[in-house]
């Protein structure tokens, strides 16, 4: 247990893991017998938990969580008060405040957050008064601690259960790794050992976060952009840090999201992280070069695999039904041949989808992703890490949007074929990307026209690339042929309608 101190807020520093495809009644077992646990001593713990916040969610909004947990069994109870603060970094790797105090019983004490953050939240008292309980979580928590020789200690804590929320309930099923002793590098080798042996993916909500969302019906929501706001100066590094953790959150919180969710617009907001991850990285080559960024081939399986689902998924949820009516012209055959069609490649998408989770449970996806939130975590140290003025940064952003200008525009000149507006289409994502990660650089009226350029672009050109790839997977299931002669004269006519409009 941690004490209260009045000099020092004391820090936890925690890796979080989720476990995709996991059987939680065999996975303390299977983790007892890796080589980095086997032989070690373990000790389980029954918890309970009740979470605390004001009914407009105050200290959600200020990153605060405050609950109590009872410890023990029933004949010998124990009752821990915790306040917990975190900054507004997305990343499975948090360090937080944390405080904690035994108490008497199941009540929330004042006294016992004298000496804490609180003193700070909630001055006078008010807050305090307007607490309630807001959802609870009960788990079993199997503990090994890991000393190594070089003076590390790593805590790792299984936790199974559940959260429950208004009636509402979600499992409980991670890892989490917590620093007692030594250097942050120890957590992620650590990590690395397990995830040799068992699926792993990083974790950026806390169980207080899913809590919320599951209070909220929220949970399974797609995770869209939330560009981190800008508090200059900063360095290269730093600004590269910031928003590039953003970018990498997006991608590895919809993947957890898709572990149980069947809704197509988590994979595509998987998809949209992962390229704007991408065109991030292109963004700071320079600042980033000789930063020993991970190897990202690992993980082209899934990104492939997440290709082919959104292809289908775009098929049969947008595409395809805006065009049932064309083809089938009021003639009951033709109509019935689409909407068998539709059914095809609407089982071809569930089965995609478990691919997808297949994909996701290879160890070498849980180590490159590992290998991603160490490098960002340690990012902002490396290279120039001296401060630069805001109109150096002003100037900067300015030039690589006016790079990424240049490139869209040789593009477009004489695209014609498919793939050459193909490229115009990445060109334009690209552009629209990275004025929306630089947008608190760039005047507004650059951020703005190009933004509309760009997405005016993706617009025209992506229907025609969505009819295009239906045709091809109505071809590639060996279905109606005269359905894919259809698709293809769509293709044909919209794209010669372009040419004679332009």
């Amino acid at each position: 247990m941690k004490s209260p101190t009045r000099h020092a807020a004391p820090q936890e520093l925690e890796l979080k893991l989720c476990l995709p495809g996991a059987d939680p009644s065999d996975l303390a077992r299977r983790l007892a017998g890796t080589p980095a646990l086997a032989r070690r001593k373990w000790v389980q713990q029954s918890l309970f938990n009740i979470y605390f916040d004001t009914p407009e969610q105050v200290l959600r909004q200020k990153g605060v969580a405050l609950r109590l947990r009872r410890v023990g069994s029933a004949a010998d109870t124990q009752w821990l008060q915790t306040l917990k603060t975190s900054t507004d970094e997305l990343s499975a790797l948090s360090q937080r405040g944390e405080w904690e105090s035994a108490v008497a019983g199941p009540a929330l004490e004042l006294a016992a957050l004298a000496h804490t953050a609180w003193t700070g939240i909630d001055p006078d008292g008010r807050l305090f008064a307007a607490l309630a309980p807001c959802f609870v979580t009960r788990f079993e928590r199997t503990l090994w601690l890991v000393r190594r020789r070089d003076g590390s200690a790593v805590e790792v804590a299984l936790d199974i259960g559940h959260i429950e929320a208004d009636g509402k309930q979600t499992p409980i099923c991670e890892l989490e790794l917590e620093l007692k002793g030594g250097e942050p590098a120890a957590v992620f080798d650590l990590a690395r050992q397990l995830a040799r042996h068992v699926a792993v993916l990083p974790a950026n909500l806390s169980k207080a976060e899913r809590g919320f969302l599951l209070a909220q019906d929220a949970l399974e929501r797609p995770q869209r952009a939330r560009i981190p706001q800008l508090v200059l100066p900063l360095s290269r590094p730093e600004l590269a840090q910031r928003l590039l953790r953003e970018m990498f959150a997006q991608f590895s919180q919809n993947l957890d999201a898709l572990r149980t969710s069947d809704d197509p617009e988590v994979v595509h907001q998987a998809r949209v992280g992962w390229r704007r991850l991408r065109s991030g990285l292109r963004l700071f080559s320079k600042t980033l070069a000789n930063t020993g960024a991970p190897e990202r081939l690992a993980l082209q399986p899934l990104l492939d695999a997440l290709g082919a689902q959104r292809n289908l998924d775009v098929a049969v949820t947008e595409t395809l039904p805006t065009l049932s009516n064309a083809y089938a012209a009021g003639d009951a055959g033709r109509s019935q041949a689409w909407q068998d069609m539709q059914s095809a490649l609407m089982q071809a998408a569930a089965l995609q989808r478990q691919r997808v989770r297949a994909a996701m449970q290879a160890p070498a996806v849980g180590l490159c992703l590992l290998a991603f939130t160490q490098w960002l975590e340690q990012l902002s140290g490396r290279g120039n890490t001296r401060p630069v003025k805001k109109t150096a940064l002003q100037r900067w952003a300015r030039r690589r949007v006016a790079r990424l200008q240049q490139c869209l525009a040789l593009a477009q000149k004489n695209a014609t074929t498919p793939e050459q507006q193909h490229r115009v289409r990445i060109l334009a994502k690209r552009l629209r990307y990275g004025v929306e990660a630089l947008r608190a650089l760039l005047p507004k009226a650059l951020a703005d026209a190009c933004s509309a350029q760009a997405t005016q672009l993706q617009d025209t050109l992506g229907f025609s690339r969505d009819v295009a790839q239906a045709s091809a997977l109505v071809a590639e299931h060996g279905l109606h042929p005269d359905i894919q002669a259809f698709l293809q004269g769509v293709v044909a006519g919209y794209t010669l309608s372009k040419a004679v409009i332009e």
